[in-house]
């Protein structure tokens, strides 16, 4: 695979393992927080193992600010998707002009490539 499409697909990855580890305990207010705590840890763990390697092999093609970057997008698109899908939360206009203004803010940071 690509240098440069390898770390996009880890990221992806890893985002959708940290939405969960962050977001999913939302489903279950019930369960005490610690158990939220521990099964969170326990995702994010598992979520190391894809940024790590995804930011290692990048940074042969990226630069750091430009690895951030594309994390940064990912995790609003993996979000938007997650927060409709799973938590059933609506996304409104306020929230798509939002991520667009930062979207379009992260294309600022591949000026000049």
């Amino acid at each position: 695979m690509s240098p440069h499409t390898t770390p996009v697909l880890m990221l992806i990855a890893s985002n959708v393992f940290m939405t969960f580890a962050w977001y999913g305990h939302l489903k279950f207010k019930t369960s005490p927080l610690w158990l939220a705590v521990m099964a969170s840890w326990g995702i994010a763990f598992i979520e190391y193992w894809f940024a790590v390697p995804a930011n290692r092999i990048g940074s042969a093609v990226y630069s750091a600010a430009e690895l951030k970057t594309i994390q940064e997008v990912i995790t609003l698109v993996v979000f938007a998707g997650f927060s409709v899908l799973y938590l059933k939360e609506p996304l409104g206009w306020n929230h798509l002009i939002g991520f667009c203004l930062i979207a379009g803010g992260a294309a600022f940071i591949f000026q000049g490539r």
